[in-house]
């Protein structure tokens, strides 16, 4: 994780994340809790939904990175709507082909990259090397 909150010195970055203690663990400055969901449960991508519109109201951002499951989505997904630019990375676990949240993702990012190069590939993302 250090590599890539480094990239983002000297940005005025919130982080947000569905792990409470990470941020913290992280010594994140400024951050913002979500309900962590997927898509069999309604309800908490609902309030992930509400929770994640509130952290873009209050910290207006001009673009939005993100990676992960469904919160990332739905992250990706309001930021199109207020038109912002937004950046997708795929998970590195998914090394054989995209994981179904990027699938879901290259609708809504400006820019989808994936952490293989094959992957990028395949789905007509963009590889500009790994994290690890």
């Amino acid at each position: 994780m250090g590599q890539v909150c480094a990239a983002f010195d000297p940005a005025d970055v919130t982080y947000v994340t569905t792990l409470d203690g990470l941020p913290q663990k992280s010594g994140f400055a400024r951050y913002a809790l979500v309900q962590d969901c997927n898509k069999n449960a309604p309800f908490k991508a609902l309030i992930c939904t509400l929770q994640m519109a509130g952290v873009l109201i209050r910290t207006r951002p001009d673009v939005i990175i993100t990676t992960g499951a469904l919160p990332g989505v739905i992250a990706l997904v309001l930021g199109w709507m207020i038109r912002r630019r937004t950046i997708w990375v795929d998970s590195i676990a998914n090394a054989e082909e995209a994981s179904s949240s990027g699938k879901l993702a290259k609708r809504f990012a400006t820019l989808w990259l994936s952490q293989w190069e094959s992957v990028a590939q395949a789905e007509g993302g963009r590889y500009e090397g790994s994290l690890l």
